[in-house]
């Protein structure tokens, strides 16, 4: 194995026995079958399944942060300017050399205070952050490695100040912690390209597990109760099932209400749609950079979004999704049952990229106003139609990024008549409409009443029907 210039404690605060003591039983027996209680678990009661997701659910909106130490690179290497957070992998960086980064991270102009509210003003109800992506760098001083935040210049603990800001705006606080790891040197796979340069020979990858599972059991103990933590990189052929069963065990034992997605155990290869099924682990399933045809009664998923072309910071990607474009993402998601997790990428100063700024700053004025057509609702009731819309209770949303030519819009099947029919934001007028044999006409006014996407907001008398 060639030696890191970091030594080998990083990855052994303890010694193997005492990390093995941490863990519990189930994560030390052989392979586990079947699903525990959490209510009886070490870490207090849990609530019910659908006490947990009523946050999440009623959110529908959340950012994303991925940084780390290859945001200092801002996506360049060996005159190549095509990366990402992958980059040690995709420009194969001996690690040597990569871990030469840890002396030039510095984001003095991160700032969690100011991120939390934006988001909070974007109508975004959580924040999911990188505690440690799969070069293995940890953004908080763990006590389980050297490979942190308190050996580099900056040495201040950005968790604790992300999870204290999101609780200062609103804002749920959650973690993304990868399973992969190209640091640990018990992690294995190897890189294809560094077998040569850097043999797996002595690595144990069931130690890896138990650094794994004293990572998270930091992140879930130290600063409070957390929202979600979303794991990532389970798909090599070194994670299970069986690994994945026990990490979700550990994590529940630790904190009951936290949350868990879908990626802590294998996802099926064979399509989003089969990713969308009602996950065998975790509690939403994650398509990624897609939102799927349709939504899927019964499960709960959430679609993970970057505003440009990469989740790391790239200074050449300045394909930013539009402010429309952004809108009607999370109207999609939103009619569709769903949850949109929309990602920033920090400069390797820690500023949020000023393109970034601007989307947030139209989400917030687009959202203080329609915000109550996306938060807490439900899908479309309305199968195949040229409109999009949710539901909440008796109230039913239907989004107008165009407005009608004729100035009237049909809603296909509606029978009852509404006891008020509004456009978010507009006068506040109760607008005509009347039953026909196709369904209720809503006549329009003339002048929409959001250049981006307009709301039609209609009081019913009874519960909107899950389907008309």
């Amino acid at each position: 194995m060639t030696a890191s210039n970091i030594p080998r404690r990083d990855f052994l605060a303890a010694s193997g026995a005492a990390l093995g003591a941490m863990l519990p039983l189930s994560a030390r027996r052989d392979p586990f079958s079947g699903f525990p209680d959490w209510s009886s678990t070490i870490g207090g009661p849990a609530a019910t399944a659908a006490d947990r997701m009523a946050w999440w659910r009623e959110a529908r909106f959340g950012m994303f942060i991925h940084f780390g130490l290859y945001s200092v690179l801002g996506g360049e290497w060996g005159g190549k300017t095509n990366y990402g957070e992958w980059i040690r992998n995709n420009a194969k960086i001996p690690i040597d050399e990569y871990d030469k980064m840890l002396g030039r991270f510095n984001p003095i102009e991160f700032n969690a205070n100011r991120i939390a509210k934006m988001a909070a003003d974007a109508g975004m109800k959580y924040l999911v952050i990188t505690t440690k992506h799969h070069d293995g760098f940890c953004l908080w001083p763990t006590k389980q490695t050297e490979w942190c935040v308190r050996n580099t210049p900056y040495k201040q603990d950005i968790m604790r100040a992300v999870a204290d800001a999101c609780r200062a705006h609103g804002v749920k606080p959650c973690w993304y912690h990868s399973i992969m790891d190209w640091h640990h040197p018990d992690y294995l796979p190897r890189r294809d390209w560094e077998k040569d340069t850097r043999p797996d020979t002595g690595a144990q990858f069931d130690r890896f597990v138990q650094y794994l599972h004293a990572e998270v059991e930091e992140l879930l103990t130290q600063y409070g109760e957390m929202g979600v933590i979303w794991f990532d990189g389970e798909w090599e052929g070194t994670w299970s099932q069986e690994l994945g069963a026990s990490l979700l065990e550990h994590c529940h034992k630790v904190s009951p209400n936290t949350l868990v997605n879908s990626r802590v155990s294998k996802q099926p290869a064979n399509g989003l749609e089969a990713k969308l099924s009602k996950p065998a682990l975790g509690d939403f399933g994650t398509p990624e950079q897609k939102i799927p045809d349709r939504g899927l009664p019964g499960v709960d998923w959430e679609s993970c979004i970057t505003m440009n072309q990469n989740w790391g910071y790239n200074k050449a990607d300045k394909d930013f999704k539009s402010l429309p474009k952004l809108v009607e993402m999370l109207i999609e998601t939103s009619s569709k049952g769903g949850n949109l997790l929309l990602n920033i990428g920090p400069t390797g100063t820690g500023a949020v990229p000023p393109e970034s700024v601007d989307r947030l700053a139209g989400l917030h004025d687009w959202m203080k106003v329609h915000g109550e057509a996306i938060h807490g609702t439900e899908a479309s009731p309305f199968e195949g139609a040229a409109f999009r819309a949710t539901r909440k209770g008796k109230r039913l949303n239907v989004f107008l990024p165009e407005w009608p030519a004729q100035g009237e819009l049909l809603l296909p099947g509606v029978t009852a008549t509404p006891t008020k029919v509004r456009l978010l934001g507009g006068a506040n007028r109760s607008l005509p409409a009347r039953g026909t044999e196709q369904g209720l006409v809503v006549t329009l006014p003339a002048a929409r009443s959001n250049a981006v996407c307009s709301v039609l907001s209609l009081d019913m008398p009874t519960a909107v029907p899950t389907a008309y």
